[in-house]
């Protein structure tokens, strides 16, 4: 049996859970490398992947003896199979934060589950140590990353649109990668103080700045940089706002190691934000892995102690309604005394001329 579905049958052992239905597409390919639609079941004899006939044959492709798990066309199943899956199992367990009222209704009935259990998002939690393939994956898809920028960084000249560089980082990743890992942000001018901006047909000026949030996918695993960058010059009302943030993002770089409280670190710039008369308006970070963001999130509202081969991001931001903002991430692999960025490209006052 694979690794990871052994550490799903001993984590139900622990919890005294006889079955478990997983449904989240995320999870499955997490425990199994299966990308096809259907639902996984951990059964007291077996494990099961239900699908149907379009995947069958992708299915069979993707998963070895060695996974230890059995295939069935859903089409091939009858309303007794179904009901025997759980058979004499007293706790199913089940996502919660994935399945809906709706959905649990359906597998109640449909499974004849007697005790239907949640799981407190265990697979989540486990997600966010990754092991060297995982690791080595996200490393690939940063190095595209950075890779992309300085291509991005020489493209980009006045008057072209927001979309139309959007569209050119986009064409890059889906030559060079899997694609993209989340709907890609250019944001310039009075746009850039929109954090999650979507692009646009405002064109470049010959003094502007531009905020670029972008990543790709290896393997189902993200990258996630952003880079904050100008054409022409720095504005010199921009320079004590680009400072602090760097300032910060650089800083919290030399905080994250193992042990280190996510509470604490977040606080920090928040702290040093409302200090200048600014706010951290969002989470200064978040787990990047086969979701571009997971767990943990680094927030003052939300408290967590790093650990090694954790991957996470530093993003700080301040954002000038209508006027501009300034964001700088970096995805970070995290050791036990100290972190590595994994996106490396410039954040020095990059300056198109």
């Amino acid at each position: 049996m694979n690794r990871k579905m052994q550490w799903l049958r001993n984590k139900m052992l622990s919890l005294d859970l006889q079955g478990m239905i997983v449904s989240n597409p995320v999870s499955i390919r997490y425990l199994t490398n299966i990308k096809a639609e259907g639902m996984l079941l951990a059964t007291r004899k077996e494990n099961i992947f239900i699908t149907d006939g379009r995947y069958i044959e992708d299915v069979h492709n993707t998963l070895t003896l060695f996974d230890e798990i059995v295939v069935y066309d859903a089409r091939g199943l009858s309303k007794e199979d179904y009901e025997n899956f759980f058979i004499f199992c007293e706790n199913v367990g089940f996502e919660e934060n994935y399945v809906t009222y709706a959905k649990y209704k359906e597998f109640m009935h449909k499974f004849k589950i007697n005790n239907f259990v949640e799981t407190e998002n265990m697979i989540e939690k486990q997600r966010m140590i990754k092991d060297e393939e995982e690791i080595e994956n996200i490393k690939k898809a940063c190095q595209i990353t950075d890779q992309c920028f300085e291509y991005i960084v020489n493209y980009i000249k006045p008057g072209m649109t927001e979309k139309q560089i959007a569209r050119e980082i986009d064409d890059y990743y889906y030559k060079n990668s899997e694609g993209t890992a989340f709907d890609t942000i250019v944001a310039s001018g009075e746009n850039s103080s929109k954090p999650h901006a979507i692009p646009t047909d405002r064109k470049i000026q010959d003094i502007d700045i531009i905020t670029i949030d972008m990543g790709c996918k290896v393997n189902g695993y993200c990258s996630d940089m952003t880079r904050t960058i100008f054409v022409g010059k720095v504005p010199e009302y921009v320079k004590p706002i680009y400072e602090l943030v760097l300032k910060n993002e650089e800083q919290v770089l030399n905080d994250m190691h193992e042990s280190s409280s996510t509470k604490m670190i977040a606080k920090m710039v928040d702290n040093d934000f409302r200090l200048n008369n600014y706010d951290l308006i969002h989470a200064l970070g978040h787990g990047v892995g086969l979701d571009v963001h997971e767990g943990p999130i680094l927030s003052i509202n939300s408290d967590h102690l790093l650990k090694e081969n954790m991957v996470i991001t530093d993003e700080p931001g301040i954002y000038i309604a209508g006027k501009f903002g300034v964001r700088i991430e970096d995805t970070v692999l995290i050791n036990k005394g100290n972190c590595e960025p994994l996106t490396n490209s410039p954040k020095k006052y990059v300056i198109i001329k």
